[in-house]
Order: C-alpha cells, then structure tokens, then sequence
C-alpha cells in the first residue's frame, strides 16, 4: 500500500512539475512573441501556423520517445540523429534568448552603464565566443 501512494505521489509530482515547465515555456513564447517574430525574419508570414506545428510535433515526438524508452539501432544513425536534435535545439535556444534580450534590450542598457556604447560588437562577439567555448568544454572535456 505504501509502495502504491508513493509512486502514484512521484506521478502526480512529475506530472504537475511538467505542465509548470510546459506552461512556463508557451507562456514565454507567447509575451515574447517568438514565432511571429520567426515569421517576419523569414519572410514566411504565411508559413506561421507551420511554425507552431513544427514546435507542437517535436514536442510531442520526443515526449514520445522520452516516456517510450525509444532506442535506435547501432548504425552510425543515432550519432547523427542526436547531432541534428542538438544543433535545431540549440538554433531554438539561440533564438529565444535573442527574442528575449531584444524585448528586454539587455545589451544596450548594460553598454550605456558600463560605457561600452562604442564597444557593443565586440561585447556581442565575447557574449557568443564564451557561450560557445563553455558549451564546448562542457561536451568534450567535463562530460567525457
């Protein structure tokens, strides 16, 4: 009986903190407006609702493959698949942070401050080399 409550505590646990992440994520896209934003810098006004079903289909596909334990055979296939998965996460990623740091204008606030006004490409390239060789440390040397 005990054995009972707690996994279907751990259920209701794991559940409700998933819809909190879920419904944290939509409501950021929807305050930064990220898919219209996709769409005007595409020129794809008309392809926005593609845009949409694109996020919703990968979200549910690797749910799908989360909750069903989906492994791939050992063909080289998997290796690339994950590089793909990684690289269109990471155009994501990339994407929201930029949506939220021009809502937000983050970087000319913090230039003006700092008086860094006539440095601000240089402050955006050592913003993105940084994350770039974080990223790379953490795949290559401190996951290894």
């Amino acid at each position: 009986m005990a054995e009972w409550l707690a996994n279907g505590a751990a259920a209701l646990l794991g559940l409700s903190g998933g819809l909190a992440v879920g419904s944290g994520l939509i409501a950021l896209l929807v305050i930064l407006d990220l898919i219209p934003r996709l769409a005007q810098l595409s020129r794809g006004y008309r392809l926005a609702a593609w845009y949409e079903t694109a996020i919703i289909a990968g979200t549910v596909y690797w749910m799908s493959a989360d909750f069903g334990d989906w492994r791939s055979p050992h063909t080289g296939a998997a290796e690339i698949l994950a590089a793909l998965a990684g690289l269109f996460t990471g155009l994501f990623v990339g994407m929201l942070a930029a949506a939220l740091t021009e809502v937000v204008n983050v970087l000319p606030i913090m230039a003006k401050r700092l008086r860094l006004e006539s440095k601000l490409p240089a402050l955006v390239w050592a913003l993105v080399l940084g994350k770039l060789a974080g990223s790379l440390f953490d795949w290559l040397v401190y996951h290894r």
